[in-house]
């Protein structure tokens, strides 16, 4: 892990047989996510991936309207 700042990191992982990541602990605790916790996965194919809790897709989708 390579920290960027308190509120920012870079970190690797690997993807697996099946196509799954481990989001790794840093990760998990900045971002509060819970084993059962539901994350989207959103994509951009000149952009690349973006993970993202789904509460806070929603708000954000909520506020869009």
């Amino acid at each position: 892990m390579k920290k960027i700042s308190n509120n920012r990191f870079i970190v690797s992982a690997k993807v697996g047989s099946k196509g799954q990541i481990v989001i790794p602990i840093e990760a998990r605790e900045m971002f509060k996510i819970k084993p059962g916790d539901t994350l989207m996965v959103l994509g951009d194919k000149k952009r690349g991936l973006a993970l993202m809790k789904d509460d806070i897709f929603y708000r954000l989708m909520e506020k869009k309207k």
